[in-house]
């Protein structure tokens, strides 16, 4: 076993504020249960303050809130609005969460608390994913969801409150949000005040939308004509404590804090500079397991592959200890896990064992996992970066910021006083960012520039972003663009191209890609790899099975890639359904889960390929050989540049 890491208590403790957490572990009836549900809601801390807030969202129209983790607010909030009358004339109140994972744990989470099936009066949207109805009033969804329903109504008339939560991760999709929602906010203001002037429908605090606006860059589509347009309430949540940079964008808006039910955490950091982290991890989750009191252990990680070896090295280490030593239970969460087994880390560790749960950055504020008492944070997370010179964008593991580490310590008091052990001196946190770079700083920005165009928005180097991408990589962004034919020599949408391209909800090349493949007949299959690219990992290699899971891969392998070998394992998995087609939905799903484990396939994943199939039209087949090779020819464009995948492209159609 390795040598212990030698840590130490900084001078001054990182203090938390205390809230009793009272919780019954009684198995209860429905009533006893919707009691329970009910009692937790109150001990909330913002349950204090639930007055307070619906006179700050009827004051002010851009609203700032900050609170700490385990405050509430996102689950509580909407409800809060709900009941106090904004969902009057059937609008709606849109939670947007920049994690899949999340917009979905959460609306289940308060479907639960109304008592209503999801899907009814709570639901979610994600994309290629729908669980609403016409009785929708809460939704929550994806930033990039919104974005998307923007297109259809810029306006976005069907919502009388906004609310943009976990703000302060600042990714891509958050970011140009926030300038479309500024941006909407004044054309609703003024469109109501030009259109409740004599002559016009008028309507209580509002306007009743008519017809198409002459303005092109506000388009206003048949299906919002006769809605009632009111003043749009936008409301910015943040677990960060500095909303100063929220506030100067939207002109000096206001900003309240609420209180989190945070118990103290000491934090400790270690004497000397370590030189392997994961090493320095497992270390600590010894020293932990045989010093300290119970408790569940959270350890951050950078990605599957660390938490995989971390997780066999643990095994290892676990055989030379004692029989009675050896209670250290350990489970995982990352992206790309399947979800069945991404459930076990909210499942107690049996009788008398220590839960370890190694996690990616998903457990920082989207995910949040019961009988967490000590954290160990090795400072570094998984980043996207982006060079727009060579047009190439990669993920490196990049030093966290301070307002990250601060989060990850904040997981070990939510039920109790928790310690976290840093694995970097404290003089190493003290030169930390204080914040993360925003992800508009360092990504591509193709999508982003496609979307814009699409909303009427001309003057993508004016456009009013938080925080503005280099001027080198939107002009990166829109040379590709060019290339690719969605945009003109005058940076226009082109006619049809630019159009199709910018409705379907993929990356740009995959996008170009489905739009030629239409053009040669092969559009079937390239639908196909389009929607299996478009997903997590579809194979699942655990380093217990590897060689088992690589020899089932080779079941499906295609010599002329490893897209066709996508294309292989959708078409066996619906050979498996059409057989089993006179068997129940339930029952084909479980024989589909069965299948993908037997050939190390993420069933989540495959099953939202074939979801996002399903959302595609296919058209006519043509000859198979014509249609492979240009299936092989379309998806190589996802690996060279534009311009010489194009190249290759019609270079091949001219032999």
């Amino acid at each position: 076993m390795p040598s212990m890491a030698q840590t130490q208590k900084p001078n001054g403790n990182l203090s938390f504020n205390h809230t009793n957490n009272n919780n019954n572990n009684n198995k209860p009836n429905f009533f006893s249960r919707r009691q329970k549900i009910l009692e937790q809601r109150k001990s909330l801390p913002i349950a204090s303050v639930e007055r307070r807030l619906i006179e700050e969202v009827r004051k002010h129209d851009i609203l700032i809130i900050v609170g700490e983790t385990g405050s509430g607010k996102t689950t509580q909030i909407p409800q809060f609005l709900f009941n106090a009358g904004f969902c009057r004339d059937g609008k709606c109140i849109g939670v947007t969460q920049p994690r899949r994972v999340a917009a979905v744990t959460v609306a289940k989470r308060v479907a639960d608390e109304c008592g209503v099936e999801l899907g009814q009066k709570v639901g979610y949207s994600i994309r290629f994913e729908d669980v609403t109805s016409s009785s929708t009033r809460i939704k929550y969804m994806t930033d990039g969801l919104l974005l998307r329903e923007a297109l259809l109504d810029p306006y976005l008339s069907r919502y009388s409150v906004i609310i943009v939560d976990e703000a302060h991760e600042r990714t891509v999709h958050t970011d140009v949000l926030l300038g479309l929602l500024k941006r909407v906010q004044n054309v609703r203001s003024k469109y109501i005040k030009d259109h409740t002037s004599v002559g016009h429908k008028r309507a209580s605090n509002g306007a009743i939308l008519e017809k198409e606006n002459a303005d092109p860059s506000i388009s206003i589509l048949k299906q919002c004509q006769g809605r009632k347009l009111t003043p749009l309430k936008v409301i910015i949540m943040s677990a960060s404590l500095d909303a100063r940079v929220f506030s100067e964008y939207f002109g000096g808006a206001r900003a309240v804090h609420i209180q989190g039910r945070q118990f103290p955490v000491d934090v400790f950091y270690t004497v000397d500079p370590q030189t392997d982290y994961l090493d320095s991890a497992i270390v600590t989750i010894f020293q932990i397991h045989s010093e300290e009191a119970p408790g569940d252990i959270l350890v951050f990680l950078t990605g599957q592959e660390e938490i995989e070896s971390v997780e066999k090295q643990i095994q290892e280490n676990l055989k030379q200890l004692p029989e009675d030593r050896r209670k250290i239970s350990t489970v995982s969460i990352f992206s790309s896990l399947p979800s069945e087994q991404q459930m076990r880390v909210f499942a107690p560790a049996p009788a008398g064992f220590r839960k370890v749960i190694l996690a990616t950055n998903i457990a920082e504020t989207s995910v949040t996992i019961p009988g967490i008492k000590y954290v160990i944070d090795p400072g570094v997370v998984k980043a996207r970066s982006y060079d727009p010179v060579k047009g190439m964008e990669s993920l490196i593991i990049v030093p966290t910021s301070k307002a990250q580490a601060i989060q990850r310590s904040g997981r070990a008091g939510r039920e109790g006083p928790g310690k976290c052990f840093r694995l970097y001196r404290e003089s190493e946190f003290e030169k930390l960012e204080d914040s993360t770079k925003p992800e508009i700083k360092r990504c591509n920005l193709s999508n982003v520039i496609l979307q814009l165009k699409a909303l009427g928005i001309d003057d993508i180097f004016g456009f009013d972003f938080i925080e503005k991408p280099s001027r080198a990589a939107i002009k990166k962004s829109v040379e590709e663009l060019i290339l690719l034919g969605a945009f003109t020599d005058e940076y226009k949408l082109s006619d049809p191209v630019g159009h199709q391209m910018a409705r379907l909800p993929l990356d740009p090349i995959y996008s170009k890609a489905l739009i030629l493949a239409s053009q040669f007949n092969c559009l079937e299959e390239m639908l196909i790899a389009v929607a299996m690219l478009s997903v997590e990992s579809i194979f699942y290699e655990p380093r217990e099975k590897l060689d088992e899971a690589r020899t089932a891969k080779k079941c499906f392998a295609s010599p002329e890639g490893d897209h066709l070998t996508l294309i292989n394992v959708y078409r066996a998995s619906n050979e498996l359904l059409e057989k089993n087609s006179e068997v129940g939905k339930e029952k084909r799903i479980k024989i589909l889960r069965k299948w993908c484990k037997e050939n190390f396939i993420n069933s989540r994943s495959l099953r939202h390929a074939r979801d996002i199939h399903r959302c595609f039209i296919a058209v006519k087949s043509g000859d198979m050989l014509n249609r492979w090779a240009f299936v092989f020819l379309l998806v190589e464009m996802t690996h060279f540049s534009s311009a010489d995948a194009l190249q290759l492209l019609f270079s091949s159609m001219r032999l």
